[in-house]
């Protein structure tokens, strides 16, 4: 059974060039396999060690006040790499957000990241649905993704609803089900692989089977009954 990481990630930055100076303050990864979100993400407000332009505390609120006794991009790389491994990204405009890594990579003398390594949900949003807006709340509002929470953009909760929209760009929810399901089987043989142990089934008490007959009984002409040969 084929296993495929994939990384959603977003990040808020002090403007919009990495050219002019600009850099990181937070960024937001949420670890997929096979398309479906696991428990596993990491998150971390950087002190850009600089001023942050009126416009992007508007998008995302962070002042550099706020960010001064957070760490610096050096301090928290090595915690980035390692979560991030290998596996490729889904990114909202990956350009954007791919130079900004790589500006940050190459203060600290770190090899560039290509930028196909990112799947790029703006340009899959535009070839399913061409001429329609494909900014991220507009896609949560085109697949009912709750973004009420939004009112300020936030890397971590950005890639959250990133990864419910990716799903969607997809081929929907009902794929992702099936993929959870998978994902369980996945963990219980990597659970069993590391311990050495089955996954233990958890079979139904007696007051369990005794409230479920109770409620049986009370059923009128059950399908399965009445399916039954006489």
């Amino acid at each position: 059974m084929q296993v495929i990481r994939e990384i959603v990630l977003d990040t808020e930055t002090t403007g919009l060039d990495p050219r002019q100076g600009h850099r990181i303050v937070e960024i937001g990864c949420l670890e997929l396999v096979n398309h479906v979100p696991t428990d596993r993400s990491f998150h971390k407000y950087i002190n850009p060690e600089m001023d942050i332009s009126e416009d992007a505390v508007a998008v995302h609120g962070l002042t550099r006040e706020r960010l001064s006794k957070e760490p610096v991009f050096a301090e928290v790389v090595a915690e980035f790499m390692d979560f991030i491994g290998d596996a490729p990204f889904v990114i909202h405009n990956a350009e954007f957000d791919m130079n900004f890594l790589n500006a940050e990579f190459a203060k600290l003398g770190l090899p560039q990241m290509p930028i196909d390594r990112a799947t790029c949900t703006v340009k899959l949003a535009r070839r399913r649905f061409p001429g329609a807006p494909a900014n991220l709340d507009a896609l949560c509002r085109r697949f009912s993704v709750d973004n009420s929470g939004r009112t300020l953009h936030g890397a971590l909760l950005d890639a959250q609803l990133l990864a419910e929209c990716y799903v969607e760009l997809l081929g929907g929810r009902q794929q992702g089900l099936a993929l959870a399901a998978q994902n369980k089987a996945i963990g219980g043989a990597m659970a069993e692989a590391i311990t050495g142990r089955r996954p233990r089934v958890r079979l139904p008490s007696a007051a369990e089977l005794e409230a479920h007959s109770a409620m049986v009984a009370q059923l009128k002409a059950p399908l399965w009954i009445e399916a039954e040969p006489a």
